[in-house]
């Protein structure tokens, strides 16, 4: 037998136990909570990583807790080769579920529901069953692997600074939390909030507020305003005329004292992937930029920051930023949170940087550009790109590994988003989901299908042992 036979063959034995071991973990609400003594994520964070310090001695592995940050294991005490990089945090369980509740696992038509099942729990135990696969089946390996579990992936990653800030990263890194075959580029980021200081003028008629927005990386589907000093039926002129340019819906209200009350609804959708969605935001401010507003400087800004950020836009035009390139594509930017009451006008806006966005023709054409529109921005820094070339040995090998055990062709993927890797050296997230299923990731009835989920064991082990393997 091949050694990808016997991976295979290995696997495919231990699958109900894989499915089990995935089960033990789900059943833990590890969701980010009130740190607590010698917990700085919460209990239910500190039980994820003792659960799995359980399965790490289960499965004859030495683990140790890093302070409830993280845990960690190796293979062969040899000098350390690769880094596998997972996470036990999730978000929290939410509502909405019609399979189960989010904690009580179970398995229907080949898929286990749960929240964490594909984020990250359970290609966590993928990995951790790929190291016991290749130890069990004595493949000799020149270098070590090191599997490390953290338990603050979703809010912020602090939790592997921590780590790294007692280790040292090993010469390569996969993280199993993204798509297959492998992110080999994940854009840079820009968050910015503007200020502008305004009065509430006598002139009518006049915006007397708007807010819109959730969270800086959430395309927002709702704005509300209000409107002083138009009737209904002025005020439906320039509503239809919004909706048939943005395509976004206007509800118009009576409020008690005379104002009227507009509701926008669009389409949510992540900041990664802005043109997914239809801002209600952007579209609201569209809207009341037509409208014959009387003179004065909340007027001017409302003109400034549609200017800024034109409805449909999603590529930073509107701020001087659209940039491309070959390997990353397009930036993306998108205004995600506003607000205008008496005192101040205010929003921020998320930008996933292409990789040759630097402070220079990014952050400072922004700051630019905002201040020069009469607002204040604040001072905050372009996270930047993450790239390992697809030439690299360790991009090709994982690339060569996924041909070999799904017998598919496919390129390396450019994201908008980040993972546990975005900072480290010759890091790529690989696997384990298809990008083409939806497995409602941080949504209700998250899921994995079971058998990719054993197929992505196969590919890390069979990895393993070409990336470190004698």
């Amino acid at each position: 037998m091949t050694v990808q036979e016997k991976i295979h063959e290995y696997l495919s034995v231990h699958r109900d136990e894989m499915v089990e071991d995935i089960k033990t973990l789900i059943k833990v609400d590890s969701a980010r909570a009130e740190a607590l003594p010698g917990k700085p994520y919460g209990e239910g964070a500190a039980e994820a990583l003792r659960a799995g310090l359980s399965l790490f001695e289960k499965h004859g592995f030495l683990g140790k807790n890093w302070d409830n940050y993280a845990i960690d294991t190796v293979i062969n005490g040899k000098e350390l080769g690769l880094d596998i990089l997972a996470h036990l945090d999730v978000v929290p369980g939410g509502d909405g579920w019609t399979k189960t509740t989010p904690f009580e696992p179970i398995v229907e038509d080949g898929k286990m529901y749960g929240r964490g099942t594909s984020d990250d729990k359970g290609p966590a135990v993928a990995a951790l069953y790929a190291m016991k696969a290749v130890r069990d089946l004595g493949f000799e390996l020149d270098k070590d692997v090191r599997l490390i579990l953290g338990s603050d992936e979703e809010c912020g990653s602090s939790d592997i600074a921590y780590y790294f800030g007692k280790n040292t990263h090993a010469p390569m890194t996969i993280s199993p939390d993204a798509d297959f075959p492998l992110v080999f580029l994940e854009k840079g980021s820009l968050h910015t909030t503007f200020t502008a200081e305004v009065s509430l003028e006598e002139g009518l008629p006049r915006v007397r507020s708007a807010v819109s927005g959730i969270k800086v990386n959430v395309v927002p589907a709702k704005a509300d305003a209000v409107v002083e000093g138009m009737t209904a039926d002025e005020m439906n002129k320039y509503v239809k005329e919004a909706e048939d340019e943005t395509g976004v819906k206007f509800t118009v209200s009576l409020a008690e004292d005379g104002a009227l009350m507009i509701h926008a609804d669009g389409v949510s959708a992540h900041a990664a992937s802005p043109m997914d969605g239809n801002n209600a935001l952007t579209a609201l401010l569209k809207l009341l930029s037509s409208l014959p507003l009387a003179e004065s400087k909340t007027k001017t800004l409302l003109h400034n920051v549609t200017a800024l950020f034109p409805h449909g836009d999603y590529c930073g035009g509107g701020l001087g930023v659209n940039l491309e390139d070959e390997i990353s594509g397009k930036t993306t930017l998108t205004l995600d949170l506003f607000e205008l009451n008496d005192t101040k006008m205010s929003g921020t806006f998320d930008c996933r940087a292409c990789n040759s966005a630097t402070e220079e023709n990014t952050k400072n054409v922004v700051q630019k550009k905002l201040s020069d529109a009469g607002f204040e921005p604040n001072d905050s820094p372009l996270n930047p790109p993450h790239y390992v070339p697809k030439d690299s040995e360790l991009v090709k090998t994982l690339l060569e590994t996924y041909t070999d055990v799904t017998g598919e062709v496919r390129e390396p993927l450019a994201i908008g988003g980040g993972t546990y890797v975005h900072h480290i050296e010759n890091g790529v997230a690989c696997g384990c989901a298809d990008p083409s299923v939806d497995n409602h990731m941080h949504g209700p009835d998250e899921f994995v299908i079971i058998d990719q989920l054993v197929m992505s064991a196969e590919i890390f082990a069979l990895a393993i042992v070409k990336l470190c393997g004698k």
